[in-house]
């Protein structure tokens, strides 16, 4: 499945699906106050490595930040359904924005899916 991923995205596509996606989480009313004003590029930063990592095997996620550990990562933030569902709301947007669709799309979608409810706590 991370080969389709590869072939019709690859680490460009990836990267600008997550500057798409943060540029919606900046005028966001429920995620942008989720963020620090000065950290945004440090967290587009380090979700566009986690894809990467996650997709296309590049280790430098797991040089930087170590393994995921996303529910840890995640627990100061009060995440329920509304915040897991805008969250993939504005994924799938920013995949419309970059043209993932397909066979891409049907791997990325579901993974992004498993992951906000995977995160949510509330």
């Amino acid at each position: 499945m991370e080969e389709i991923v590869a072939r019709e995205v690859g680490a460009d596509g990836l990267a600008a699906m997550t500057a798409a996606f943060y540029r919606r989480v900046r005028t966001d009313d429920l995620l942008g106050p989720m963020y620090p004003e000065q950290d945004f590029e440090g967290a587009e930063t380090r979700l566009r490595e986690f894809l990467q990592f996650r997709f296309l095997g590049n280790q430098a996620y797991m040089e930087n930040r170590g393994h995921p550990r996303l529910r840890m990562r995640h627990v100061p933030f009060a995440i329920g359904e509304a915040e897991s569902a805008r969250w993939v709301s504005l994924m799938e947007a920013a995949m419309d924005e970059c043209g993932i669709a397909g066979e891409a799309r049907a791997v990325i979608s579901p993974f992004f899916a498993q992951v906000a409810e995977f995160l949510k706590n509330r």
